[in-house]
């Protein structure tokens, strides 16, 4: 970083070194004839605009080379950005490492501006550069592509039997081109679908009558605005719709399926935002964030935390964080998540710990981990809302 000032600085000082020789010759070619005589006020014949130049160079010449040798001399006198700032820029904040992948941008950028987006690989490319923080992506000057025809009625039911495949612009290289040929674990089977969340198969599973029971007896409000954090399609966002007339926002990418397009077939928004980018909602509105299967023990540590507590700053007073089914290597999780959630300072309602059973499970010695927490109400303030 000081090599960089210190070259910025001796760039600059050339430049004005350079400006200064131009306004001299310039002088002295415009305001002196071969035969002229030396004059002792040499500064008399010189209009006032350059003689106004010529010191105003001077000065920037001397304060540059002031600048040049305090930090040639005292590199640690420059300041130092907070570490937790450095932190978050390796982690990759909105837009931030766009310059660092140089190859996807110039792929993602290689279009005609005020001409339709191009198709090529464009999902694909825009996906990598999301995950790496590139994001939002700054193609801002052509049309993205849209669907060949436009479906005449979408389906009111978000558990309807079909989803129209003429709905998604699928990608010209996919091997999959419909809804029925996706693979139902990834939550495209909505007759699966509808019954998640409803029905507690094992002591992890939180169903969703017994969230609402959870939650008015621990005294909070009625889950009325939430956020699913990678909620795949959306299912949550539409069982509590049903059920409690509650709106879920639903982050989501498109990783190998159209997860957002499916999302928004069921009337549910999704929001295409990386688990690393800051939730774009107002502070202390929400009444539920929920964590699903994608937040995991493969997130960084610091990745995770700014999670927690980006979750902390969207959630109201009383408001309920719900982590569902985290995995984690079975020692990882008292010596790692347990204090970083206890950190919160937020009350158990729920704490379930179970064995990862699948073959990753098994093999890394996995455990899951679903809790439903409670943010603190401020002490003595409890506000009753009238519901007239």
């Amino acid at each position: 970083m000081g090599m960089g000032i210190g070259m910025g600085l001796n760039l600059l000082l050339l430049l004005a070194m350079v400006a200064t020789n131009i306004l001299s010759l310039y002088h002295l070619s415009s305001t002196r004839s071969p035969t002229a005589a030396p004059s002792s006020s040499s500064n008399a014949d010189v209009p006032d605009h350059l003689l106004h130049q010529l010191h105003t160079i001077r000065a920037t010449i001397s304060h540059l080379t002031r600048l040049r040798s305090s930090s040639s001399s005292s590199p640690s006198s420059a300041a130092v950005p907070p570490p937790e700032l450095l932190l978050y820029a390796r982690i990759a904040p909105i837009a931030s490492a766009c310059s660092d992948h140089p190859d996807l941008l110039h792929r993602y950028m290689n279009y005609t501006p005020f001409a339709p987006c191009p198709r090529d690989d464009a999902r694909d490319v825009a996906e990598a550069l999301i995950l790496r923080g590139c994001h939002p992506l700054p193609r801002r000057r052509c049309f993205s592509p849209t669907v060949p025809k436009v479906p005449v009625a979408l389906p009111s039911d978000p558990f309807s039997a079909t989803l129209p495949d003429a709905a998604v612009l699928w990608p010209s290289s996919a091997a999959c081109r419909s809804f029925s040929c996706l693979p139902p674990g990834l939550g495209f089977d909505t007759k699966v679908e509808a019954t998640r969340f409803l029905v507690a198969r094992s002591v992890l599973d939180l169903p969703l009558t017994q969230l609402l029971n959870l939650a008015r007896s621990a005294g909070a409000a009625p889950i009325r605005l939430g956020l699913d954090v990678g909620g795949g399609t959306g299912t949550l966002a539409a069982q509590l719709r049903r059920l409690a007339n509650a709106t879920l926002l639903t982050t989501t990418l498109d990783l190998g399926a159209p997860y957002s397009e499916a999302a928004a077939l069921r009337g549910v928004i999704p929001l295409h935002a990386p688990l690393q980018q800051r939730f774009p909602v107002q502070d202390g509105v929400l009444d539920l964030v929920r964590t699903g299967h994608a937040v995991n023990r493969w997130i960084p540590a610091p990745v995770l935390e700014f999670l927690l507590y980006d979750a902390d700053r969207v959630l109201r007073p009383g408001g309920l964080l719900w982590v569902d089914h985290f995995f984690c290597r079975a020692g990882d999780l008292d010596a790692l998540y347990v204090p970083m959630i206890a950190r919160l300072g937020y009350r158990r309602i729920k704490w379930a710990v179970a064995n990862k059973t699948d073959a990753g499970g098994l093999k890394n010695g996995e455990v899951y981990l679903t809790a439903l927490l409670q943010k603190p109400l401020p002490a003595a303030s409890v506000v009753k809302v009238s519901s007239n």
